[in-house]
């Protein structure tokens, strides 16, 4: 179950890319970002920010994220690290991102950052026929009658 999950997920996030991210610990609100994927890379995404934004200094992190039907959620955990190699950059760039720095690739306030993803919790809505019918008559739900629900590494 959690490789059927794992897909789900990573196929809702290129669908709808917008996660919520914020430092660990910390108890300044999250911020939505935009993640940017490449699909031969396993276990991270990019965000590209500002210096001034309050995750530009990296450190541990968490994203909640919702699917657009709302029929996947996921909460994940990892580190946001900056992201130096220019390749990366140069590949992810594209015109929604150069909309939103002056200077292009080049500007001094832009910085790429890695999520480095440890693990996730995620959870599936697809409650069927049989949680249909619990829900509608009031009968008790039990685990996997609404979904799916995993903790998995990525």
């Amino acid at each position: 179950m959690s490789d059927d999950i794992k897909a789900l997920f990573w196929k809702a996030l290129a669908n709808s890319p917008i996660v919520m991210v914020g430092a660990t610990g910390e108890r300044e609100h999250h911020i939505p970002m935009t993640a940017q994927l490449d699909r031969q890379a396993h276990g991270v995404f990019w965000f590209f920010t500002a210096t001034d934004n309050q995750l530009a200094g990296g450190g541990p992190a968490m994203a909640q994220f919702a699917a657009a039907g709302h029929d996947l959620f996921a909460c994940i955990s990892g580190t946001l690290r900056r992201e130096t190699d220019r390749a990366v950059l140069d590949k992810l760039w594209n015109n929604h991102i150069a909309a939103w720095y002056e200077g292009g690739k080049d500007d001094p306030r832009l910085v790429l950052l890695r999520f480095d993803l440890d693990d996730a919790e995620i959870w599936t809505a697809h409650p069927g026929v049989k949680g249909m019918f619990k829900l509608a008559t009031g009968m008790t739900m039990k685990a996997g009658d609404f979904g799916q629900h995993a903790k998995v590494a990525l």
